[in-house]
This record gives structure tokens, sequence and C-alpha cells, in this order.
């Protein structure tokens, strides 16, 4: 059996706007959310999250 981790890829932008909230980070927090933001207009990984 292979075992596959899932990232959730968000523009830098939302990151910054949404994902910054408490509220949000707590979530994340709780559920060890792994995240990856992106900047769309550099084609680039700004954060890898774990």
């Amino acid at each position: 059996m292979i075992l596959r981790i899932l990232y959730l890829a968000v523009p830098v932008d939302v990151y910054n706007e949404f994902f910054s909230r408490k509220f949000i980070q707590r979530i994340i927090g709780e559920y060890q959310l792994k995240l990856l933001i992106f900047n769309p207009e550099l084609e680039e990984i700004v954060i890898w999250r774990d």
C-alpha cells in the first residue's frame, strides 16, 4: 500500500488575506493541514508548510 500526503495549494494573496486569520490558523493546527503556498505570477512556491 502506497501512502500519499495531500497538500492544499493556495495562492499567496489568498493565504495572506484569509489563512492568516486566527480562527483559520487554529483549524489548520487542529487538523494538521499541510499547505503549499505559491505565487501564481512567478510560478514559484513561497511556503511549504507541513
